[in-house]
């Protein structure tokens, strides 16, 4: 009795694109649709590329695995059967195909099943794939793929060799990429054993087919290659790569500081930000753009009782504008990569205390507070390392 097409059979075919309508022959078992959705998806690699697919490692994991299950249908006499009439290339009932040997490649079928997600099942056929990826996802497979050699790589080339530098003294660390975390301009990675670097975006963002806003990116590889696929293929890519890893400044920080708590999350302290109400002439001109950034594990309030009395706070009272709660951090290390990061906007003031005794307060900038905000997110986000403050725009720029 012919095999009935279930609902899962549709399912399936439905995934891999074929029409789940039946056969016009009509008398198809689930099987034999299986066999024919399988050839097809071979066709329209060969109507696209005007070749048959061909084993090999510097072939695409798709072309490979076609590859396979086109050896595997030539050998086959009930694919030949059931293929015969639909098979006007001649792929798989050729005369010299009956007997062709499976390609000389290093994954065999089922390993090159498990590189692309698929489960195989316990009987040695390719016409039985059990879970089959969303098309979604074979797009966005398909699309990483596709790299192009990086023409101006001399000048993303010392990036790279930074960066290594710096992994290696321990001034940056990786982190586990989190599933859909924001991809900005300046961001690195390490995708599939290399490092990645968001070079810039390319057009404006859209909506895709599935109702969710994208962009293109411009990635570039420290290998030389580069592509311009979509922040939702990195995305995903990262997210299914276990060793998938984005690369942050300031080594040993890790969380830097969260709205909530966690369990096992370490207090650590505050990081504020001041603004001073000295009547210093240049301080009173520039009130809005002058700020304190600094660190403490205690009561911020009671830090800053005596302030007038003591110059590291200008001699005067303060208010707090802006206090970020911290976790698992080095207080100092943290202020020292925010003092560094805001160096050149430092604030040169001399001030006598109340002994007669010169002082020059180290701790105050002129820098907005939206900036310091900024950069607290990108803090966050594990991104700051990709960033610079320039003094003369007042802005933060990728490095």
């Amino acid at each position: 009795m012919p095999e009935r097409v279930t609902d899962e059979d549709l399912e399936l075919l439905g995934e891999l694109g074929v029409d789940a309508a039946p056969a016009a022959s009509g008398g198809r078992t689930a099987k034999e649709q299986r066999i024919i959705a399988g050839f097809e998806e071979i066709e329209r690699f060969v109507a696209q590329h005007g070749r048959a697919p061909q084993h090999g490692e510097h072939r695409d994991i798709f072309e490979r695995l076609y590859a396979v299950r086109l050896d595997r249908m030539r050998q086959s006499e009930e694919c030949r059967d059931v293929l015969k009439n639909l098979d006007a290339r001649g792929l798989v009932g050729g005369k010299d195909h009956a007997n062709a040997n499976v390609g000389n490649d290093d994954l065999n079928d089922e390993e090159l099943l498990v590189s692309l997600g698929v489960e195989t099942p316990a009987e040695n056929d390719v016409t039985q794939l059990v879970h089959v990826r969303s098309r979604e996802e074979i797009n966005a497979a398909e699309e990483i793929a596709q790299r192009n050699p990086c023409k101006d790589f001399a000048e993303f080339k010392p990036i790279f060799e930074r960066v290594q530098r710096d992994l290696e003294t321990g001034e940056r660390q990786t982190v586990k990429y989190k599933n859909d975390a924001e991809v900005k301009k300046g961001d690195l990675f390490i995708l599939d054993g290399q490092k990645v670097l968001v070079a810039d975006f390319l057009g404006e963002r859209f909506v895709s087919d599935y109702g969710r806003p994208d962009r293109r990116l411009r990635v570039v590889y420290d290998n030389g290659t580069e592509s311009d696929l979509l922040v939702r293929s990195l995305q995903r890519a990262l997210y299914k790569d276990k060793a998938g890893r984005r690369i942050i400044a300031a080594s040993g920080f890790g969380p830097l500081f969260s709205d909530e708590e966690e369990e096992g999350d370490l207090a650590t302290g505050y990081l504020y930000v001041l603004r001073s109400k000295s009547e210093h002439p240049f301080v009173a001109e520039h009130r809005d753009l002058i700020h304190k950034i600094g660190v403490t594990g205690g009561d911020v309030k009671s830090r800053i009782a005596n302030a007038k009395k003591d110059p590291t706070y200008l001699l005067a009272d303060v208010e707090i504008t802006a206090l970020y709660k911290l976790a698992n951090v080095n207080r100092k290390g943290l202020e020292a990569l925010l003092h560094k990061l805001f160096g050149s906007a430092r604030l040169d003031l001399e001030l006598k205390d109340r002994f007669g005794s010169q002082v020059e307060p180290r701790e105050w900038f002129l820098v907005s507070l939206s900036v310091i905000d900024e950069a607290m997110q990108k803090l966050k986000e594990g991104t700051i390392g990709g960033f610079r403050y320039d003094r003369e725009t007042a802005r933060l720029t990728p490095v």
